[in-house]
């Protein structure tokens, strides 16, 4: 990997720390924080290996709130797991109440 994408890489991931539990955000808010708006599917490859860096990958999901990046975790349901242990509803791979649990990072950060 170009160390420039590294070095994005690391951006996303301190984002993505920031996340509160129980709350959720996009590729593309983070994308869009960053500076980087069409950038979402690299914030998609960044959580993709993010497993070993202590990175609440399973609180990132698309735009519509879809569990796309479910497949990255272990075990069948890992991500939805997590999520509901946290509080938040999720029925078919997608977010209930995503409106209302949305955090934009442009927002509140």
């Amino acid at each position: 990997m170009k160390p420039e994408t590294l070095g994005f890489f690391e951006k996303v991931y301190e984002v993505a720390r920031l996340i509160p539990s129980g709350r959720v955000t996009s590729y593309g808010a983070i994308a869009k924080y960053l500076g980087a708006t069409k950038s979402a599917r690299i914030v998609g490859y960044a959580m993709n290996n993010s497993s070993e860096k202590d990175v609440p990958a399973h609180r990132v999901v698309n735009r519509k709130g879809l569990l796309t990046g479910k497949h990255h975790f272990e075990g069948t349901n890992l991500m939805q797991q997590l999520l509901e242990n946290e509080g938040v509803e999720v029925v078919d791979n997608q977010i209930q109440n995503f409106e209302v649990l949305f955090w934009d990072p442009s927002k509140e950060l």
